[in-house]
């Protein structure tokens, strides 16, 4: 007679060094770091089940056509940008390019911000030199500060503790602008008439014409605006940082059920899916919804498994997978993957990322990214879905509401000699507030024609 031993029940979390785990700082103490982590897990959650399972029913939606996502914010957040002016121009621009969206795809706009937890990011090297000087790389503000030095670049567990603070205040104006009245339809509609009465955007005063017509149709049938004040908005981060995630993580009094406390949609990124890694594994225990970034050089066979492993029910609004393939790749690349996730029977949300697959260095010495290859990108992903007869569920960008000088061209027609301008990013370059909302315009006119 052989015995066998139970699995792990998914509602527990493993020993956190049972699983290798990629991308992770070297924290110089281990004592300060436990005593962190000791700390984080008695502190109230910052996002609560319910709503974890309300995004679930939205992404839901998006999956099956009945809604479309947009996912925006900071490649990485910092600490001193977490001010009430940084949080509340994020917060309208993604409103805005919300309420184009909306009326060119005719369905709810389910909106997601990067925010109140991106304090982290991977990095290709683990260290970084310059001049002679080699020092540990920049990981984010919960890991170190992006000051060339080594006390600063000298991961520090407590900075996880001041990212915990710094997403609760955030967290707490975004709910304050979202509910309060800041997020009015009327008010978000005013904005963006302000924005194609500049001559640059004159090409999209038609679609923002015929929103202004939809608008007076509305009030004249006597639409309750009133209930148009508050709009729901959700928070998401990359699950990078496991001594963050996990202390964070509780379990459902009603259910018994995990859930990521940290944020309403955690996503794991392209260096830390590995298939017998911790990350992957830490989110197949979570009950948020939960996404992963695919490139081009994602394997059918690999993306089968990783299917099994994280949406093992077939549940739909369980699992977004994120693209981020290039302008020129994606429109062969895609439709082998939509087809080997087809083949499994799983329903899930695709979400194009113009951003991760166009990054280049200018002439001038400056990371960036070309609009029109942004632009490109996400036709190439409506392209793909049209052919393969699935659904094209949503954006996912890197963007500011600040007149930032980081990507080239849009409307405003930014160059290789303007980068120095207003380069702010401490990671990668971000869409400002102008070429974000021309990118809401173009996908609008992109979802009127499906």
């Amino acid at each position: 007679m052989t015995t066998t031993t139970p699995a792990e029940p998914k509602s527990v979390l493993p020993d956190a060094t049972s699983l290798p785990a990629a991308q992770q700082p070297e924290w110089p103490d281990a004592t300060a770091l436990a005593s962190v982590v000791e700390q984080l897990a008695t502190y109230p959650p910052l996002v609560f089940a319910g709503e974890c399972d309300d995004l679930r029913d939205r992404m839901a939606a998006a999956a099956a056509g009945e809604a479309f996502v947009l996912q925006g914010g900071d490649c990485a957040e910092t600490f001193v940008s977490a001010t009430a002016d940084n949080i509340r121009d994020r917060v309208k621009t993604i409103l805005q390019m919300a309420a184009v969206l909306t009326y060119g795809a005719s369905v709810p706009v389910v909106k997601i911000g990067r925010m109140a937890g991106q304090y982290a990011k991977p990095r290709s090297s683990t260290s970084e030199t310059r001049e002679g000087v080699t020092l540990p790389a920049y990981r984010g503000d919960m890991v170190n500060d992006f000051e060339f030095t080594p006390e600063s670049r000298t991961p520090d567990p407590q900075r996880l503790i001041t990212g915990y603070h710094a997403a609760a205040s955030t967290l707490n104006l975004v709910r304050a602008f979202t509910q309060g009245g800041f997020a009015d339809l009327r008010y978000v509609h005013e904005w963006n008439r302000g924005f194609v009465a500049n001559s640059a955007n004159a090409r999209y005063e038609g679609l923002a014409r015929d929103i202004d017509k939809a608008m007076k149709f509305m009030a004249a049938c006597g639409a309750d605006f009133e209930a148009m004040r508050a709009t729901e908005f959700w928070s998401a981060h990359e699950a990078l940082l496991l001594d963050y995630e996990r202390p964070m993580t509780r379990v459902d009094s009603r259910t018994g059920d995990l859930y990521d406390t940290s944020g309403h949609f955690v996503w794991i990124g392209e260096r830390t899916r590995q298939l017998d890694g911790a990350h992957l594994d830490f989110v197949s225990r979570i009950r948020n919804p939960i996404g992963m970034k695919v490139s081009d050089k994602a394997q059918p066979d690999e993306l089968r498994r990783v299917i099994d492993l994280l949406d093992p029910n077939r549940e739909p609004g369980r699992l977004t997978l994120i693209t981020r393939m290039g302008a020129g790749t994606i429109r062969d690349a895609l439709p082998p993957v939509i087809e080997a996730v087809q083949s499994t029977g799983a329903v899930v949300t695709w979400i194009c990322d113009p951003m991760h697959g166009n990054t280049f260095e200018s002439t001038t010495g400056y990371k960036t990214r070309r609009f029109d290859d942004v632009v490109n990108e996400v036709e190439g992903f409506f392209e793909a879905h049209r052919a393969m007869g699935s659904v094209p569920g949503g954006i996912h960008v890197e963007l500011t509401g600040n007149d930032v000088t980081e990507c080239l061209g849009g409307a405003t027609e930014i160059n290789d000699e303007d980068l120095n301008k207003r380069y702010e990013s401490v990671c990668d370059p971000r869409l400002n507030h102008q070429q974000s909302l021309e990118l809401a315009f173009l996908v609008a006119e992109m979802l009127s024609r499906d």
